[in-house]
C-alpha cells in the first residue's frame, strides 16, 4: 500500500472508475505527480456493483463522443496496461416499437456515422437473425450498434490503476479524506493518514460527491446538485439453449434494450442479466428517516422486486427463454443522479483550482471519455470536445433537495425516453418565476425552464390540447403550430410582447474596466449610450461564450448573457479580475420585457415614455414607461423593430399589462426561436460553442486583429485564417417533410457526411424550413445543393447567401 506524500500536484478523492480513468489520463498527459485517494479498496462505491454495459447510443453529441471514446480505450487496455480484462464487444439491439422511436434511431444513427461508427437500422427479420431467441411481432425495427458491449467494472478499475502507477501517479487506499482547506493559495486535503498539500483537488467521490462538495462551502463552493436512486438488476442461472447457440456462434448473445419498456437483457456468462428501469421507482438517503450512512462500502439494499414485476413480464415475454432460467441473484445498490441524469465534469463552481468528476449515472461506459475530458480541463484549460451537456456550472442556484430528488427520480423512471422538442418534463416547476408569472400562464402561457427560469414557450387558446400526450412527436404539427405561427405573424405585422425573465446581467465597472474588457473580447466595445455583441473566445480562438455589452460610461458596463450562462460566463470574467474592477450580479434583480414589430414605436408614444424613440438601433438610454423606471435597448432578437425593458421586478407588472392594454400580443420562447433563425443569430450552446472557432461561425467582423490589445486565441485565429477556415456557418433553406431539423443532423453530399446543423425550425415569416449549420468551407457557397438527414430522411437544401433570410439589409430594424 503507498505512503501518502506530502505533496502533489493534483490529488483526486475517490477511488471508483470515473476517479482512477482521470488519474490514469492525467498521467499519460505527463501529470504524474498526482494522488488518489480512496477510504476503502478501490471500486467500494457504485463501481463494484456496477452492471458494466458499454453503450455508445446517446441523443447528445458530447456524451456520444465520450462513450465512443470509451469503447474504443476500452478495447486496447488491457495490453496496453498489462492487465487481465473481461471486455465483451457483442454488440446490442436497441428495440422500437414506434415511428417516433425509429425517428430517433435514424438521428442517431446519423450522428454517430459522423463519428465514425457502423450503427444501423435493422428490420424485424434482421433483429430475429442476431437475436433468435426474440419475439418481434410488435416491433418497427431496431438500431444495432456492433461496438457495444459489457465488461467487468474491477478489472477496468484495476487495469486504470496499474496504467496510472506504471506512468508515475499514486493510489493511497484505505486512506480516507476528512476536509480540506485553503493556504497561500494551495489546497491541503486532509485525510486520516495527515496531511497532504495540492495545487488542484477533483471530486470524484461518486455518490459522496456531496458530502465531499460540503468542504469546499467556505471558498466559495455550493451543494452539489445529486441525489441517489436504488438499482436493481438480475441475474439468472444457465440456459442450455443459449449455452449452446453462444459456443456454436462463437460469441455472446448482443445486449438487448427493449427502450420503450424500459430494461435491458444480456446474456451474463451462459444466463441472462435483466436490468429494469421502472416506474415507480425509489430514492434513497433522500430523507432524515433514511439517513446515509457514513460509510457503504461494498454493500447493497434488500432485494425490492415487487416493483419490478411489469419490466420482468415483459422480458419473459419478449425472450421466452428468460422465463426458464432460475434467478441466481439480485444486485440493488445505489446510483447517483444529477437533476438531468448527465454526470458533474468540469470547474467547481465558484472555487478555485478545484474540479468534480462525480455523480455519473453510466460511470463505466463513461468513465474512460471522462477521465480524457477532466484531464484536458486541468492540464489545459479546455476540452476537445464541447462538455456544457456535463459542465457543473449548468446548475445555480435552483437546484435544492427537493428539486434533485424530484427530477432525479423522473430521469430514473424515462431513462429511456425520448427528449422531444414540444415536451417538457413535469416534475419540480417553477423554481425561478418571473414576477408576471402567474399572469402569463393566465393568458394561456404554456411553459419551459431555461436555467431553472420559467417562460412561457407559445400561448394556447382555449379549446387547445396541452396534455403531455400531445407532445410526443418530433413533427412540427401539433396543437402548438397554429399559434406559433399567429405570435410570428403578430410579430411581423403588429407588435407582440414576450415575458424574458433570468437574463445573466452583470455589472463591470472601475478605472481600467474598458481596457481589461478589450483583452477579453475578440471585437471592439461600443461608444457610451451604444451596444454591441462581444465574444469572448478561449485560448484555441474557439467561441466561449457571447455577451451584449451596454456601454454606460468610459469605464462603465453592463453585460447580459443567457440565463443558463449565469454561472459560466461570471465565473470568466471574475477568474482573474484586476484589483480596482467591481463586477456584481444582479441577474436575480431584474427582468425583460421585448417589445417588438412594426407597431412598437406606436406602442410606447400611447402607453407613455419620455425616451427618445429615435435613437438608432444598438442604442440605450434610461427612461420610464407608464411612469415606471426602466432601461431601453434598442435591440430585438426577433429581427424587427423592437426595444427590451429592463426593469426592476417590482415594475415589471405594472409595465406588462400597460403594454397588453395596447394590444400587443404575447408570445413565447418558440415562437422567437422561429424569428431569430430566420434573421440566422446565433444561439448559446447550439450554433456558438467550443466545437467552433470564431472564424468557423461566421464571426469574422467581430473580430479586430489590429486593435492593440491582446486577447485569448488571436495568434491560433491568425493561423488558422492563413491557413484558411475548414468549415463555414451557414443558412439553408430546407425542403423538409413533417419535421425540421433538430441539432446534429448530419449534412451530406455526394455521398458524404460534409457538416451538421446546429439549429433549426420552420420560418413562419419567409414561409420554409431553416437550418443553421456548419458546412465544409468549399461548399459554404451561395447556391449550393446539399441534403439534409432530418431523422432519417434526407432533405434537399441550397446553402443561402450569408446574412439574414428575412429582412437582409436590416431596414425593418432600423425603421
Amino acid at each position: 500500500m503507498s505512503e501518502l506524500p506530502s505533496h502533489a500536484r493534483v490529488v483526486i478523492i475517490g477511488g471508483g472508475a470515473v476517479g482512477v480513468s482521470a488519474l490514469y489520463h492525467l498521467a499519460r498527459a505527463g501529470w504524474t505527480d498526482c494522488v488518489l485517494l480512496e477510504k476503502n479498496e478501490l471500486t467500494a462505491g457504485s463501481t463494484w456493483h456496477a452492471a458494466g454495459n458499454v453503450p455508445t447510443f446517446s441523443t447528445s453529441w458530447s456524451i456520444m463522443n465520450m462513450q465512443r471514446y470509451s469503447t474504443e480505450l476500452y478495447r486496447g487496455l488491457g495490453a496496453a496496461v498489462d492487465y487481465p480484462m473481461n471486455y465483451h464487444v457483442t454488440g446490442s439491439i436497441r428495440l422500437g416499437h414506434s415511428d417516433e422511436r425509429m425517428q430517433e434511431f435514424a438521428r442517431a444513427r446519423g450522428m454517430g456515422l459522423y463519428q465514425g461508427m457502423s450503427l444501423e437500422i435493422l428490420s424485424p427479420d434482421e433483429i430475429k437473425a442476431k437475436y433468435p431467441f426474440i419475439e418481434t411481432h410488435d416491433i418497427k425495427g431496431a438500431l444495432y450498434d456492433p461496438a457495444d458491449g459489457d465488461i467487468d467494472p474491477a478489472q477496468l478499475t484495476q487495469a486504470l490503476a496499474k496504467g496510472a502507477r506504471d506512468l508515475g501517479a499514486t493510489i493511497v487506499r484505505f486512506c480516507p479524506a476528512t476536509g480540506v482547506s485553503r493556504e497561500n493559495g494551495e489546497w491541503i486535503v486532509q485525510t486520516e493518514k495527515g496531511d497532504i498539500r495540492c495545487e488542484i483537488v477533483v471530486n470524484a467521490a461518486g455518490y459522496y460527491a456531496q458530502r465531499v462538495g460540503e468542504w469546499f462551502k467556505p471558498y466559495g463552493g455550493r451543494t452539489v446538485p445529486m441525489m441517489v436512486m436504488s438499482h436493481q438488476y438480475m441475474v439468472f442461472d444457465e440456459v442450455p439453449e443459449i449455452r449452446d447457440w453462444a459456443a456454436a456462434a462463437g460469441h455472446k448473445l448482443p445486449l438487448l434494450r427493449d427502450v420503450d419498456t424500459s430494461y435491458y437483457l444480456r446474456q451474463e456468462k451462459n444466463g441472462f442479466n435483466l436490468g429494469p428501469y421502472e416506474r415507480p421507482c425509489r430514492a434513497h438517503w433522500a430523507d432524515p428517516s433514511d439517513p446515509m450512512p457514513e460509510d457503504f462500502s461494498f454493500q447493497l439494499y434488500p432485494d425490492d422486486l415487487e416493483r419490478l414485476s411489469f419490466q420482468i413480464e415483459d422480458a419473459m415475454a419478449r425472450v421466452p427463454l428468460l422465463a426458464e432460467a432460475g434467478l441466481a441473484r439480485v444486485i440493488n445498490g445505489p446510483i447517483p443522479y444529477t437533476p438531468d441524469g448527465n454526470p458533474l465534469i468540469g470547474p467547481m463552481p465558484g472555487v478555485p483550482n478545484a474540479f468534480e468528476a462525480c455523480v455519473f449515472t453510466f460511470g463505466i461506459a463513461q468513465g474512460g471519455g471522462a477521465g480524457k475530458v477532466l484531464a484536458e480541463w486541468i492540464t489545459e484549460g479546455a476540452t476537445e470536445w464541447d462538455m456544457w451537456s456535463c459542465d457543473p456550472r449548468r446548475f445555480t442556484d435552483y437546484t435544492d433537495h427537493d428539486y434533485c430528488v424530484q427530477k432525479g427520480m423522473e430521469v430514473y423512471g424515462h431513462e429511456y425516453a425520448m427528449h422531444f422538442p414540444w415536451h417538457r418534463w413535469p416534475a419540480a416547476p417553477d423554481r425561478k418565476v418571473s414576477p408576471i408569472h402567474e399572469r402569463v400562464k393566465a393568458l394561456g402561457g404554456q411553459m419551459g425552464a431555461y436555467g431553472g427560469w420559467e417562460r412561457a414557450n407559445w400561448f394556447a387558446q382555449p379549446g387547445d390540447d396541452v396534455s403531455e400526450e400531445a407532445t410526443q412527436t418530433w413533427n412540427r404539427a401539433g396543437p402548438w403550430e397554429a399559434r406559433i405561427r399567429q405570435e410570428c405573424e403578430a410579430v411581423r405585422d403588429d407588435v407582440g410582447v414576450l415575458d424574458l425573465p433570468g437574463f445573466s446581467r452583470f455589472n463591470l465597472s472601475g478605472p481600467g474596466a474598458a481596457e481589461w474588457l478589450l483583452g477579453k473580447i475578440a471585437g471592439a466595445l461600443p461608444k457610451i449610450g451604444r451596444m454591441n455583441l462581444g465574444y469572448f473566445p478561449d485560448g484555441r480562438g474557439r467561441i466561449l461564450t457571447e455577451m451584449s455589452i451596454l456601454r454606460h460610461g468610459e469605464d462603465a458596463f453592463t453585460m447580459i448573457t443567457a440565463a443558463v450562462a449565469q454561472w459560466h460566463d461570471f465565473e470568466w470574467l471574475a477568474r482573474d479580475l484586476p484589483e480596482g474592477l467591481s463586477l456584481k450580479d444582479h441577474s436575480r434583480d431584474y427582468g425583460t420585457l421585448i417589445v417588438t414589430g412594426p407597431r412598437a414605436r406606436a406602442l410606447f408614444e400611447a402607453v407613455g415614455t419620455e425616451a427618445d424613440l429615435t435613437l438608432p438601433w444598438l442604442s440605450h438610454q434610461p427612461a420610464t414607461v407608464t411612469g415606471r423606471p426602466c432601461a431601453l435597448a434598442r435591440v430585438s432578437f426577433a429581427g424587427e423593430l423592437g426595444w427590451e425593458v429592463h426593469a426592476a421586478n417590482a415594475d415589471i407588472p405594472i409595465i406588462y399589462e400597460a403594454i397588453l392594454n395596447q394590444g400587443a400580443k404575447p408570445f413565447g420562447m418558440f415562437a422567437l426561436n422561429s424569428l431569430r433563425i430566420e434573421k440566422g443569430y446565433r444561439a448559446w450552446k447550439g450554433d456558438l460553442s467550443t466545437d467552433y472557432s470564431l472564424l468557423q461561425g461566421g464571426l469574422d467582423r467581430f473580430i479586430r486583429f489590429d486593435k492593440a490589445q491582446d486577447f485569448p486565441g488571436k495568434q491560433a485565429l491568425l493561423a488558422e485564417k492563413q491557413a484558411g477556415v475548414t468549415k463555414r456557418f451557414v443558412t439553408l433553406r430546407v425542403e423538409a417533410g413533417a419535421a425540421d431539423a433538430p441539432y446534429m443532423s448530419t449534412l451530406w453530399h455526394e455521398g458524404q457526411v460534409v457538416g451538421e446543423t446546429t439549429s433549426g425550425a420552420w420560418g413562419y415569416r419567409v414561409g420554409g424550413s431553416v437550418a443553421l449549420g456548419m458546412l465544409r468551407a468549399d461548399l459554404a457557397v451561395a447556391g449550393t445543393r446539399i441534403e439534409v438527414d432530418i431523422y432519417g430522411q434526407r432533405c434537399a437544401a441550397v446553402v443561402q447567401p450569408d446574412g439574414p433570410l428575412w429582412d437582409p439589409d436590416n431596414s425593418r430594424l432600423r425603421a
